[in-house]
């Protein structure tokens, strides 16, 4: 089971180059696409927001630590990524924790804190 995520969020296309951003959008889903088919990622989600002045939307690749690194690694991840940022405003990638990481990560928290004095 997938415990990170790889995170992907951008704001509204650059100015003048909305069709572009639209067939870099395309072509990001046929790549995601092919990592699930041949078992590269776990599963991929997609949101596109209402108009708002912030966030246009967001993709989530679901794995394991292992395939989220190889994913970026791959030349074609690393092209589309080159390509969305000269099309859309405030390209984001984050990897973040899920499922039974969080419950890892919660425990490093926790243990971290008990060596931080407490102070109201």
């Amino acid at each position: 089971m997938a415990d990170r995520v790889l995170h992907i969020s951008w704001g509204a296309p650059i100015p003048g180059r909305e069709e572009r951003s639209l067939e870099v959008f395309n072509e990001a889903m046929g790549f995601y696409g092919r990592l699930q088919q041949d078992g590269r990622i776990e599963g991929f989600d997609v949101a596109l927001f209402a108009a708002n002045s912030d966030l246009g939307g967001y993709i989530e690749l679901h794995g394991t630590h292992e395939q989220l690194d190889a994913a970026q690694e791959d030349g074609e991840f690393q092209r589309v990524t080159v390509d969305a940022s000269l099309v859309v405003s405030d390209l984001r990638i984050a990897e973040a924790y899920t499922n039974e990481g969080v419950a890892q990560e919660m425990a490093r928290y926790q243990e971290a804190i008990s060596k931080v004095p407490q102070t109201a």
